[in-house]
């Protein structure tokens, strides 16, 4: 591919490199490191001029290092007079809700100017803290970039924080291969979404194998979960026959919409942090009769505990991306497989460059 150039950032040098591989061209090659006082230092050792610049750096680990090198190397590229810059982010940077992390509550009284104490525990009101989503989005474009490239974004209205354009990249092909490849018996499986925010998600896969769907929903009363179930399902073809089977088991709230009985099962979510959702959900669904329970997560930030609470869940294999670089305690984790996402994002990259469509790519002919 001529006119085209991909640095790696120092965030996922591996992943770089395979998609390097997948698109037949060498990586332009990058001095990346710190200065004796810590501040980031960039060197691009081979002429970018007129060309198309893919820069690759993702989030996790050491995000504000990552972050501070991938401006500077936009920036580096626009002084060298490249053509066009388009970042690749398969996990941006500040894009993890802050409720997926922690939540807080002011516990101190305020006192009013008319002298009224107001406790703000007592009103529910929270303390307000800072969403540097647009901020970080700002400072993209302000570096010089032209075009962004994420994959899976967890909250898609990220996309209208920039006004540059932005190609969405899904994991569902390579999600859909491993399925095939690895969940034995597929074909009866059960997909669940483990929870209300990941239906369409779950949903888009089970329609393109031609699969069951099933939701857990988290709400301490039954009455309302079943009066709100169908609205989520709306997006699968397949959830009619098990939406408004509501099983009388409860986990801390959380009731399963679907029968899972004596099924192999299928979770779909994009983050995993702390671990909590997939093994409540996993309880939850052993509880109601299920065989297997295979976990599928899109961007595995697991913890040190998180993972060894994933190890004595009931969940049979858990699987996830390589769209951040994975701690040893995951590759070596013999519950966890990883799933290539190189390819998936290896095929965006050239489509941009060459302006095919990249919406094809998550067509559902190409499953049939």
């Amino acid at each position: 591919m001529k006119d085209i150039a991909l640095i790696s950032g120092s965030s996922h040098p591996e992943l770089g490199e395979k998609i390097a591989k997948y698109l037949g061209i060498v990586a332009t090659p990058a001095k990346l490191g710190k200065f004796s006082n810590q501040e980031t230092n960039v060197e691009i050792q081979k002429s970018v001029r007129g060309k198309h610049v893919y820069i690759l750096q993702t989030s996790c680990g050491k995000a504000n290092d990552n972050l501070i090198e991938l401006l500077i190397i936009i920036q580096a590229c626009r002084f060298g007079s490249a053509k066009k810059i388009s970042v690749v982010t398969p996990l941006l940077m500040y894009s993890i809700p802050f409720e997926l992390k922690r939540q807080s509550v002011i516990e101190e009284s305020c006192i009013c100017s008319d002298g009224e104490v107001i406790n703000h525990a007592t009103l529910g009101y929270k303390s307000w803290e800072a969403k540097p989503g647009k901020l970080v989005t700002s400072l993209i474009e302000a570096a010089g970039a032209d075009h962004l490239i994420a994959m899976d974004l967890h909250e898609p209205e990220y996309q209208g924080f920039f006004t540059v354009p932005v190609d969405v990249v899904y994991a569902e092909p390579v999600i859909i291969d491993y399925i095939k490849n690895n969940v034995p018996n597929y074909q009866n499986a059960i997909v669940v979404s483990p929870d209300a925010g990941g239906v369409k998600r779950a949903a888009s896969i089970c329609n393109k194998l031609d699969l069951n769907f099933a939701l857990i929903h988290n709400n301490s009363s039954s009455t309302a979960s079943r009066s709100s179930n169908t609205d989520n399902d709306s997006n699968c073809e397949n959830a009619s026959s098990t939406a408004l089977l509501i099983s009388d088991a409860s986990i801390n709230g959380s009731y399963l919409i679907g029968n899972v009985e004596n099924r192999p099962v299928i979770m779909i979510d994009d983050i995993g942090i702390s671990g909590h959702t997939l093994v409540t959900a996993s309880n939850l669904l052993q509880k109601n009769g299920c065989v297997n329970i295979y976990a599928i997560v899109i961007h595995g930030c697991f913890t040190e505990n998180s993972i060894k609470l994933l190890e004595n869940s009931p969940i049979t294999k858990i699987a996830c991306t390589n769209s951040i670089e994975l701690s040893d305690s995951i590759i070596n984790c013999k519950k966890i497989d990883i799933i290539d996402a190189s390819v998936i994002l290896g095929e965006t990259i050239r489509r941009t460059f060459n302006g095919e469509s990249v919406s094809h790519l998550y067509s559902r002919d190409l499953y049939n």
